[in-house]
């Protein structure tokens, strides 16, 4: 395995202790959508990995499945939101990246409905980070894009399916630290 991977996998590690330290000190509230969604789309993404046959991006699947399970968990009890109409939209288009993927059989087209769907139901926290900045914080999402980062630098044959994944999930963090820190209007 490669020392790149590994790293990564330890700053998983780490940013899924740091949000719960987080969460269990009251400094952040994941949404309990959004965590719900990450566990059922990265166990899709794990799987489609799996049957291409990764050795790289499949561990950032699996570390994010565990991490997101965590924090889903403690989301039940520190969380914010629940069943608007767009968390339920957000899981209808998990659930259709499920079942396009278990009617066609085929894991490219796994990975790019769960990379949509994951865009999607990032969407509650990313509308809650723009107005709730202070219910998330930075470390977690900046010490997985580093993560993210890594992995792809320790992908050896860049094809378009081996470092989608992991770029997705390094600009998708990227987003949410940027609206962490953007100016925000105090009223």
């Amino acid at each position: 395995m490669s020392p790149l991977i590994i790293i990564s996998i330890l700053l998983i590690l780490f940013a899924t202790f740091v949000n719960v330290t987080s969460i269990l000190q009251g400094k952040a509230k994941p949404h309990r959508t959004t965590f719900f969604i990450f566990v059922v789309l990265n166990a899709i993404a794990f799987a489609s990995l799996f049957a291409q046959h990764d050795r790289v991006a499949i561990y950032l699947a699996l570390l994010n499945g565990i991490s997101a399970s965590i924090i889903f968990l403690l989301s039940l009890k520190y969380g914010m939101g629940g069943w608007a109409p767009l968390d339920i939209f957000c899981l209808i288009i998990a659930l259709a990246g499920i079942a396009l993927w278990k009617f066609t059989s085929n894991p490219v087209l796994a990975l790019y409905s769960s990379i949509v769907a994951n865009f999607v139901c990032l969407l509650p926290t990313l509308i809650k980070v723009y107005y709730h900045p202070k219910t998330e914080v930075w470390g977690f999402w900046f010490i997985a894009l580093v993560s993210f980062i890594l992995n792809l630098f320790a992908i050896k044959t860049w094809t378009f399916n081996a470092v989608i994944f992991p770029l997705y999930l390094a600009a998708s963090n990227a987003v949410v630290i940027f609206l962490i820190f953007r100016p925000h209007n105090k009223k």
